[in-house]
């Protein structure tokens, strides 16, 4: 199969990047540094993600707020000029198409950016639903993440005012002549920017950050790590089209006016279902492990209760860096996902201890005004 390349590729090569299939993309999984220098020095300085495989569009029209919130539990109507919001495409089982941001440019304008391996459903999916307004798929845009307590400090080197911009806002600015669109926001856990470029400009900018020495180039294989560690869902993992977003722990992603009671009430693909799971509970829930020793357990692997029952099955899991032992996201039946319960992970035929904890595994640090 051939595969797409983004607008840094040629970097990444020159970077000494390790590239493997994504979604149809070649996608540096790490560079030299390696998975685990990469993950921690995105914790402590700033690290520079090529995240150009996402998907990026600009929907606009007369009406185009009430057509959207007919697709997602979230009131758009509610947002400002360059608001930013997480959101769920529901289907009407009440399960999840995929998980985006929105943020909204004008009175009848929205930017969304959708996963990569999501992107052809998505668009599909809107072009059903969204008949009569314009979809415009930015396919001449990449997408960059700067990711880290320091990504602050170097971007205020080139963009004044950028302390007035909050957690899940954004801008348009100027970076040494670049046109960009900036938001604050990411996948990490941390503080940090995504910046919508042109693909023509895409390398220049690149450059430009990694010049600093707080600023290394960071791969998939860290930030799928960053992300397990900020408790983070993977669609495709923690989220698919069987998965509400109750059990999933995104009660919160549901606007309380889209709820029982609200002004918007339901209105979204499968309110019924998601709405009862709100009030009544959901039989499954989504919760963190920690692994004892030094083996992870993995996507698929059983977890079973003290007494050998089967009561669920790992999402996600890995090696936590920063806190130095496996860790997992799981789904396990209601009864058995309070906090401090023992578990047990098959893992190659091996049972491994598992506790169930809360979440994220290490505090967030997203920047609030």
């Amino acid at each position: 199969m051939d595969l797409k390349h983004t607008s840094l590729y040629e970097l990444h090569a020159e970077l000494c990047a390790k590239l493997v299939p994504f979604a149809g993309y070649a996608m540096p999984v790490s560079y030299p540094l390696g998975i685990i220098k990469e993950h921690q020095h995105t914790r402590e300085q700033a690290g520079l993600f090529d995240v150009s495989h996402m998907g990026q569009l600009i929907i606009s029209g007369e009406g185009v707020v009430t057509a959207l919130e007919a697709l997602v539990p979230v009131d758009l109507g509610a947002l400002e000029i360059n608001q930013q919001t997480y959101a769920l495409f529901t289907n009407e089982e009440g399960g999840v198409i995929d998980d985006l941001m929105i943020t909204r440019l004008g009175e009848n304008q929205f930017f969304l950016v959708i996963n990569a391996a999501c992107k052809e459903k998505d668009i599909s999916h809107m072009r059903a639903k969204l008949k009569g307004f314009e979809i415009e798929v930015l396919e001449e845009r990449a997408l960059l993440a700067l990711q880290g307590p320091r990504a602050k400090d170097i971007l205020a080197r080139y963009i004044n005012g950028l302390e007035n911009l909050g957690f899940m806002w954004g801008m348009h600015s100027e970076i040494e002549g670049i046109d960009c669109y900036i938001n604050r926001a990411g996948y990490t856990g941390e503080d940090g920017f995504e910046i919508s470029v042109n693909n023509s400009a895409a390398e220049k900018l690149a450059r430009l950050l990694l010049i600093h020495k707080e600023v290394e180039a960071v791969g998939l294989g860290a930030r799928d790590s960053l992300r397990l560690e900020s408790g983070l869902c993977l669609y495709g993992h923690e989220l698919n089209e069987e998965i509400t977003p109750v059990e999933a722990g995104l009660i919160w992603s549901i606007s309380k006016s889209r709820r029982h009671g609200g002004a918007k009430a339901g209105g979204f693909p499968g309110a019924e279902k998601i709405l009862e799971q709100i009030q009544t509970g959901a039989m499954i829930k989504r919760v963190g492990l920690k692994i004892e020793g030094r083996i992870s357990a993995r996507e698929s692997a059983e977890l079973v209760s003290e007494d050998g029952v089967k009561i669920g099955e790992v999402s996600s899991g890995g090696f936590g860096p920063t806190i130095g032992s496996p860790v997992a996201l799981a789904y396990v039946q209601k009864d058995f996902a309070e906090v401090g319960t023992e578990l047990q992970a098959t893992v190659r035929n091996k049972k491994l201890a598992a506790v169930v904890c809360k979440l994220p595994f290490v505090p967030q640090s997203y920047y609030r005004i």
